[in-house]
């Protein structure tokens, strides 16, 4: 495939169950109303498996406290494969997240993430930090722990940021399995969408990430961490209020001016790492970013890698986390969530719902917000129809001027592009439809 860039207690109990009809961490998730199942590609085959396991979000409950979601940890992306080496593919987690209604913001010391699920993405996917497990370890000069070396323990010091060790194990959507459990580290949108691509597993095993960057939109909401604060993608409000336009929101970490490995950013003396060079360049380890404080600019983030501000589901204002990249859409440290919580840590997984709860129904398609791009257009050999996310199975056609359906395509739930071969049509002037078989939107393309 081509490469594409492409006051009392009655009040209280009623306006609880108010706000939980309108809570965006009720509405946010997105839930499996299709019955479509994960899907693979195995290595040396571009034709992609079908699995057993229902993919994105099975159900949501809720009660007044909390938010129950069920899912198998699939994307309805094809994962994989993973050419590294890792001998896992993504399998069922079968898990029951339980999140508060409302977070609340930690007044002390943060809460450090840690290896393993740190958040989770609204399509039932885990969240991970920077970490793989490795580091350094300086009486033996050698990496231990973590895939490479599971019986040693490092020094816990300079610790490898997965982002850039195990690029060569990611799939096209960024992200990878430890164990069966599927997770990504970063940015969820597919390498081949970036200015800059950095991989090139995407030419033979496409696939499209949970989301696509539009940079003249604000990002959707995507996810949210283990305090229970949402998560967007890369591009929000220049202002907190929801003003000045969109733009990228940006991290206020940045790579260290340093040639060796013996102190942190903070000044203090530690166990020393091995020298920057080749082999282990800056941004190879966590601990060679430091965090520089832009007060006056808000479009950077907190420590937090997150800001307060008014974002589209959020119209009050929330505290919400960002998924950072640099100017040619490459994940950017930290890139989604810490080095620490904003919120008190409280997400937990349970077996059972051990209270009574309302099922979420099926929220409808909505047209005015569809935001459908369709490129190269005019177009020659192909093109590609991208949205932000569909949110349910969406029909795709090709018309002519005439009326006649050309070409049909489905644009499955939880994805964001599909592609249409056009080497073959005559030229001229056609249209895209999207539908989700009650409401319609069209474009027009031009088949050179």
């Amino acid at each position: 495939m081509k490469k594409i860039f492409l006051f009392n207690l009655v009040a209280i109990f009623s306006s609880s169950m108010l706000f939980s009809q309108t809570n965006p961490i009720i509405l946010g998730w997105l839930r499996n109303t299709t019955g479509i199942t994960g899907r693979h590609y195995a290595a040396g085959n571009s034709t992609p498996i079908n699995d057993t396991p229902l993919a994105n979000v099975q159900t949501v409950q809720y009660s007044t406290g909390s938010v129950y979601v069920s899912t198998n940890g699939i994307p309805a992306y094809i994962t994989g494969p993973f050419q590294d080496g890792n001998p896992s593919l993504a399998t069922s987690q079968n898990a029951i997240f339980k999140f508060p209604l409302t977070p609340t913001p930690n007044t002390g010391t943060g809460t450090p993430t840690t290896g393993g699920n740190i958040g989770v993405f609204i399509n039932g996917v885990a969240l991970f930090d920077y970490r793989d497990g490795v580091s350094w370890k300086n009486s033996t000069s050698s990496l231990c722990g973590g895939p490479i070396q599971p019986a040693c323990t490092g020094d816990g010091v300079w610790n490898r940021d997965a982002v850039l060790a195990e690029r060569a194990g990611f799939d096209c959507s960024k992200a990878h399995p430890a164990m069966g459990n599927y997770h990504h580290h970063q940015n969820p949108s597919a390498y081949n969408t970036d200015v800059t691509v950095l991989s090139s597993v995407c030419n033979l095993y496409p696939s499209d990430g949970l989301y696509s960057i539009v940079t003249n939109q604000h990002s959707p909401l995507i996810g949210f961490a283990y305090d229970g604060y949402p998560i967007y993608g890369a591009y929000g409000y220049a202002n907190v209020d929801g003003t000045g336009g969109v733009t990228r929101i940006k991290s206020s970490f940045q790579l260290r001016n340093i040639t060796t490995r013996t102190t942190l950013y903070t000044g203090a003396t530690v166990t020393a790492g091995p020298a920057v060079s080749t082999t282990y360049p800056l941004g190879y380890f966590k601990e060679d970013y430091e965090f520089i404080s832009h007060p006056t600019d808000a479009t950077y983030l907190d420590i937090h890698n997150g800001r307060f501000c008014v974002t589209p589901e959020y119209p009050a204002g929330t505290y919400a986390y960002f998924c950072t990249v640099d100017s040619n859409l490459n994940s950017a440290y930290p890139y989604v969530v810490g080095p620490t919580f904003y919120g008190v840590k409280s997400v937990v997984k349970v077996t059972t719902i051990s209270e009574s709860t309302t099922t979420l129904n099926t929220v409808a398609f909505n047209n005015e917000k569809l935001n459908l791009n369709v490129f190269p257009n005019p177009a020659k050999e192909f093109f590609a129809v991208q949205i932000p996310m569909a949110t349910q199975d969406l029909k795709v056609e090709l018309i002519d001027t005439l009326g006649k359906v050309i070409q049909t395509q489905t644009l499955y739930q939880g994805s964001t592009m599909c592609y249409f071969d056009v080497q073959t049509i005559y030229g001229g002037v056609y249209l895209v439809s999207i539908s989700d078989g009650v409401a319609t939107k069209t474009t027009k393309i031009i088949i050179e």
